[in-house]
């Protein structure tokens, strides 16, 4: 993923025309101070003290107001980083299901575990309590929805959040700072801050701050891990991914080349946990290709444009290396400014640079293997480990594969079936914690033992 990490600027910048659209100020020092002193503060006053019925009442008037400014917030994320209203709107409504789904299960995810004891008598309670303030440094490519993953869960237990946002996407960071306070949240319980990279390393640091949740780069996510472990912080990171599509058989060709193009063009292929590589059975292969390829070069007159004219200059210079080191790209017209035609990668082998990237965009590669053990060692053969994504129609083969298979997630014969209630997370360079269903909940959280002695 890209290094927006790494910008100060916080700024809309239409991608589709480079104009710059609203500017927005950097926090200062006392700004700062005054986030982590708040946030640490509602902890207490507000995390620790309330309910789990409370707090998820304040989670899901924040999903209804998601509902209710659907249109405003998907219109803000299409100014800042070009995404289709309808793709938009869908990650809105993902996200009021995302709080929705906390706000029914708070209380049973949070009630006290007993802990049968195998001598003496007495009682052993594992109860489940905030650790307090944490910061979250969030990216461009899903303005919403990665805060909801983040947020949500977290609030929930009482956790209170500061939350840096990616500095293109200030409006839409804008925007739900606003509707965290309408929906009821005490000062200091979610504050957004435009915070520089200086400032960043400075929060992490900060003893006000317990935790850090990154979603973004391998280079971000080395950079804030090291501060956090010399500061003794616990982090949870998502650092994307190369994710294997794996065809070993199928009875519909057509519907698996469908869900093949969709996955790889959603969001204009920004997608961390999108399918990336291609890896399809001999047999397959050459018809897939085909129509892949096909549809791939057709989709080149509605691609929307990449979040950036720097997004779509490096994906270029990705694919560019990739043709010099012996690849064989199929595309159709070139890039213009953020506008990357669609293109699908032959050829791609071990000694290439593009074997073992992230290609950020409406890339594809596709490979050719000969047996399922091939299918496996290739999809494995990656530093990255966050989704996969394996269509087959033996029933054996599925369970077999998947169980071999290393990464975070496993989809069978599907596509985009992400769901709050589903884990969300990765291995490898692809980081490590999850978010999303119940196991988002125990990231962040302070499970306390009390024992009571029978004689107590």
């Amino acid at each position: 993923m890209e290094e927006y990490a790494l910008i100060d600027d916080y700024a809309v910048i239409d991608p589709a025309t480079g104009k710059r659209l609203a500017t927005f100020p950097q926090a200062s020092q006392a700004d700062i101070d005054a986030a982590l002193g708040a946030a640490a503060s509602a902890c207490e006053s507000w995390g620790r003290a309330s309910s789990s019925a409370e707090r998820a009442a304040l989670i899901r008037r924040v999903g209804e107001l998601h509902g209710e400014r659907r249109d405003d917030l998907a219109t803000a994320i299409g100014r800042e980083m070009g995404k289709p209203k309808e793709e938009a709107l869908g990650e809105v409504d993902f996200c009021r299901e995302i709080y929705e789904f906390y706000a029914d299960n708070a209380a049973r995810l949070l009630r006290d575990e007993q802990v049968p004891l195998r001598h003496g008598g007495g009682t052993a309670v594992v109860r489940r309590s905030p650790v307090g303030a944490l910061l979250g440094i969030m990216p461009w490519n899903l303005p919403y929805y990665q805060v909801a993953r983040f947020a949500a869960p977290n609030l929930a237990i009482g956790n209170t959040i500061v939350l840096k946002h990616a500095p293109q996407c200030p409006e839409s960071a804008a925007a739900l700072h606003e509707i965290y306070a309408e929906a009821g949240f005490p000062r200091g319980a979610y504050v957004a801050v435009n915070a520089t990279v200086n400032q960043v390393a400075e929060m992490i640091a900060d003893p006000r701050i317990a935790g850090v949740s990154l979603t973004g780069s391998e280079r971000a996510g080395a950079a804030v891990a090291e501060i956090a472990g010399r500061n003794l912080k616990k982090v949870v990171l998502e650092l994307g991914g190369s994710d294997p599509f794996v065809l070993l058989s199928t009875d519909d060709l057509d519907a698996v080349v469908e869900a093949a193009v969709t996955a790889r063009l959603d969001n204009a292929g920004q997608v961390c946990n999108a399918p990336k590589r291609f890896i399809v059975a001999d047999e397959l292969y050459e018809a897939f290709l085909d129509r892949f390829t096909t549809s791939m070069l057709a989709a080149s007159d509605g691609i929307a444009p990449m979040s950036s004219v720097r997004a779509a200059e490096g994906l270029q210079g990705q694919v560019n290396r990739a043709v010099a080191q012996g690849a064989v790209l199929h595309v159709a017209g070139e890039r213009s400014g953020a506008f990357f035609p669609p293109g699908v990668l032959t050829g791609v082998s071990s000694n290439q640079d593009a074997f073992s990237q992230e290609l950020f965009g409406p890339v594809a590669m596709v490979f050719r293997v000969s047996s399922e053990v091939e299918a496996v060692e290739l999809a494995n053969d990656t530093p990255y480990g966050l989704g996969s994504y394996l269509f087959t129609t033996d029933p054996e083969q599925a369970e077999r594969v998947a169980n071999q298979i290393d990464a975070g997630m496993v989809f069978v014969n599907g596509v985009m079936l992400d769901a709050a209630e589903l884990p969300f997370g990765g291995v490898k360079r692809s980081g490590f914690g999850r978010e999303l269903g119940h196991f988002g909940m125990d990231e962040f959280v302070n499970k306390k033992l009390i024992r009571t002695h029978a004689n107590a």
